[in-house]
C-alpha cells in the first residue's frame, strides 16, 4: 500500500515542484522587464538593435520612430533567450517586437504602422511630453503658408 501510495502521489509532488521552481525562475526576468518598461517613455523590444534590426518588422518599428524623431530604449531580444520569451509572457503577445509608451503596452510592427498612419501615434507621444517631429514639419509647413 505504501508503494502504491507513493507512486500515485510523487508524480503530483514532482510536477507541482518544477511549477513552483519555474515560478520562481520567471520574477527575475519580469521584474527586469517591468523596471525597463516603467521607467522609460518609449521602450522597443526588437530583434537586433536600431541600427541594424535583423528582422523586417523590427525595422520598420525603427524607421517610424525615426520618422517621429521619437528618442526610446531599445533591447534586442535575439541576444537574451530570457528577454525574449521574458517579454512575451509581460505583454501576453506572441510576436517580436513590441513597443510600450508610458509603462503601457501598445503592440507590435502592424498596431504601429496602423497609428502612425491614423495620427494616433503623435497623439500618444503627446500625451507623455513627446513632440513628433512629423507634428513639428506640419506646424513649420503652416507658418510658411502665413
Amino acid at each position: 500500500m505504501n508503494n502504491l501510495l507513493r507512486r500515485s502521489i510523487f508524480p503530483i509532488y514532482a510536477n507541482s515542484l518544477k511549477l513552483s521552481c519555474r515560478s520562481f525562475a520567471d520574477v527575475p526576468i519580469k521584474e527586469k522587464i517591468d523596471n525597463i518598461v516603467k521607467n522609460n517613455k518609449v521602450v522597443v523590444f526588437m530583434k537586433g538593435v536600431p541600427d541594424a534590426p535583423r528582422c523586417g518588422f523590427s525595422n520598420a518599428v525603427v524607421q517610424i520612430m525615426r520618422m517621429h524623431a521619437v528618442t526610446y530604449d531599445s533591447h534586442d531580444v535575439l541576444s537574451d533567450e530570457d528577454l525574449r520569451q521574458g517579454i512575451k509572457d509581460y505583454s501576453n503577445w506572441p510576436t517580436i517586437p513590441q513597443v510600450f509608451i508610458n509603462g503601457e503596452f501598445v503592440g507590435g510592427c502592424d498596431i504601429m504602422l496602423q497609428m502612425h498612419q491614423s495620427g494616433e501615434l503623435i497623439e500618444e507621444l503627446k500625451k507623455v511630453g513627446i513632440k513628433s517631429a512629423l507634428l513639428t514639419a506640419e506646424e513649420s509647413k503652416k507658418e510658411e503658408v502665413k
